[in-house]
């Protein structure tokens, strides 16, 4: 990819922010750091456009006075997974470098926070319904390329049961419940795997009535990705039909973290949501 990756801007945005706390030059980083490093190769590291070894990172956080080791090695492991390869490079012909990044961003995250209009959060789709989605949305895919959409949809899925599963907190407008995908038994079945994901303790959702008043979410849709280390270093995730847009700064993250904060206000509580859902599911005859 040509663009600088999210993590490697992640990590540049965390060095820039640690240098001026220092009150540091990127000149004069340079100088201290050492391994070769000059001012220009200092920014393209900052603005994510090159990648850093681990001495040199080290050297950094040294001069930086980054001593708390959780950090340290929260920011090595950025720089180590820049390059990392996973199970979706597989899929590299026929997934786009963005998608790729939300794969490997929820692979990473800690908690992920979804507010939809249309439709039903990828990671709680059944099979049945991915499978008319993608259909609908990728018109320019073939019958093959569809299916192997899918299969990424469902393997991006594993989060939700792995050691220490992803934590997720999905608010669903009423009318992605009411849509048509298909035959009925599709939304049955898939209305049916939201009130089981329920059941998880890692899962909230929260459905958003049609006679709810104005909210946030009339703007679209977004997707919160936390991670452990520190809010700083929090993604939104915007996507659109042929791209997604990757929203980093912590000022506009905090804009969507507001946001969906006003949107569990809108939403029913979780036993009212749950209870429409299952009305909706009765509905899909």
């Amino acid at each position: 990819m040509n663009a600088p990756s999210v993590r490697r801007r992640r990590l540049g945005a965390e060095l820039r922010s640690l240098r001026e706390a220092r009150d540091l030059s990127q000149e004069e980083a340079a100088r201290r750091i050492g391994h070769g490093y000059d001012k220009p190769r200092v920014s393209r590291l900052e603005n994510g456009r090159l990648g850093v070894t681990q001495d040199a990172l080290t050297a950094m956080l040294d001069l930086y006075g980054v001593v708390d080791e959780g950090k340290r090695e929260v920011l090595l492991k950025l720089a180590r997974d820049g390059a990392r390869r996973g199970w979706w490079q597989t899929y590299r012909d026929i997934i786009s470098p963005a998608y790729a990044e939300l794969i490997s961003l929820e692979a990473d995250a800690k908690s992920l926070r979804s507010f939809q209009t249309l439709l039903i959060p990828g990671l709680l789709q059944t099979a049945a319904y991915a499978r008319e989605a993608i259909g609908a949305i990728n018109t320019q895919s073939t019958p093959d390329e569809v299916n192997a959409l899918v299969e990424v949809r469902m393997a991006r899925q594993s989060v939700l049961s792995r050691p220490e599963p992803l934590e997720v907190w999905a608010i669903i407008h009423e009318a992605a419940l009411r849509a048509t995908m298909g035959e009925p038994r599709i939304m049955r079945d898939q209305l049916q795997r939201l009130l089981d994901l329920t059941e998880l303790p890692h899962v909230r959702i929260q459905i958003v009535p049609q006679d709810a008043r104005p909210h946030p979410g009339m703007a679209g849709a977004f997707t919160v990705l936390g991670f452990p280390e520190s809010a700083d270093l929090d993604v939104v995730h915007v996507e659109h039909i042929a791209n997604a847009l990757y929203v980093e700064d912590a000022a506009d993250v905090s804009v969507y973290g507001s946001a969906f904060e006003h949107l569990r206000a809108h939403a029913l509580p979780f036993d009212k949501s749950a209870d429409l859902t299952a009305r909706i599911k009765q509905e899909h005859t």
